[in-house]
Formats: structure tokens, C-alpha cells, sequence
């Protein structure tokens, strides 16, 4: 009964687990980012779009408007 048990347990403790380590390093990418022009150009560029001087404006304002400090906390 222990050999079905445990290894059940591990995984769902592993899977939230992952979940929450992977929400923390989503979000301090994105509060980086709000900072640095340099990664939004390069991570517009890995999607395949190319960014102008006002598309970048834009972008900056969405994502400081979006406050990613105070959420989900």
C-alpha cells in the first residue's frame, strides 16, 4: 500500500511545488523587464515581431501598469 501511496504524495507536492518556484521566476523576469528596453526588443525578436520606438513606449507602460510586485499576494 506505501509503494502507491508515497510516490502519489512526491509527485503532487512536486508538481505545486514547480508550479509556485516557476510563478516566483515568471515574475521577476517580468519586473526586470519593466526596466530594461533591451529584453522586451529581445524577447519580441524570439516571437518574431520587430518593435518601434512607440511600440515600445507602449509596451513599457502596459507592463508598468500591470504591477507585478503586488499581485497575488
Amino acid at each position: 500500500m506505501w509503494n502507491w501511496i508515497i510516490p502519489i504524495v512526491t509527485l503532487i507536492v512536486g508538481l505545486v511545488g514547480g508550479f509556485f518556484i516557476g510563478v516566483y521566476y515568471l515574475r521577476n523576469q517580468m519586473e526586470q523587464m519593466q526596466n530594461n528596453p533591451e529584453m522586451i526588443t529581445q524577447m519580441a525578436k524570439k516571437m518574431g515581431y520587430n518593435l518601434n520606438k512607440q511600440q515600445m513606449n507602449k509596451v513599457q507602460s502596459m507592463m508598468k501598469n500591470q504591477n507585478f510586485k503586488n499581485r497575488g499576494r
